[in-house]
């Protein structure tokens, strides 16, 4: 079904509006994935609009460079409650063309995550983007075409 706003297509829509189109991957388990690079690091990662804050397991905060530090919040979801996590201050974040250079980035467990994925033969990712990424970048999700809109308006280095 192709979504039309006033005659245009959504994508001609949006980009006309100054937003950037990121193509999204269905994995097996029905999730969303993207690419998306930390701190100029290449990574895979589920979209997932529950998850209040964007995420990296602490498998990975050494290969994306993150200066972690300790951080008394603890985090649930997917099954885990009270689990610890570290965050990272002023991390530079890019999806497709969209950029966001003062992310504050939440580390913890992923393993119950990875371990879900790879019992449905799906490749376990290095993080989760969450809600924050999409509202700051204004995010509409087109589920039909699998694609991620983020707004340039907030484009920064």
């Amino acid at each position: 079904m192709q979504i039309r706003v006033a005659n245009m297509s959504l994508k001609d829509f949006l980009l006309k509006r100054n937003y950037h189109s990121i193509q999204l991957k269905k994995t097996k388990t029905n999730h969303f994935e993207l690419k998306a690079k930390i701190n100029g690091v290449k990574g895979r990662f589920i979209l997932d609009t529950g998850a209040s804050n964007t995420c990296v397991d602490f498998e990975v905060a050494e290969h994306f460079k993150l200066d972690a530090e300790d951080s008394e919040t603890k985090a649930a979801g997917a099954g885990a409650t009270e689990m610890d996590t570290k965050q990272a201050l002023e991390v530079k974040i890019q999806i497709g063309l969209w950029r966001y250079h003062n992310l504050h980035l939440v580390l913890l467990d992923l393993t119950h995550v990875n371990t879900a994925l790879k019992n449905h033969r799906a490749k376990p990712v290095d993080g989760i983007i969450g809600a924050d990424i999409l509202k700051r970048g204004k995010a509409v999700i087109d589920y039909d075409k699998n694609r991620l809109y983020l707004s340039k308006k907030i484009f920064l280095y």
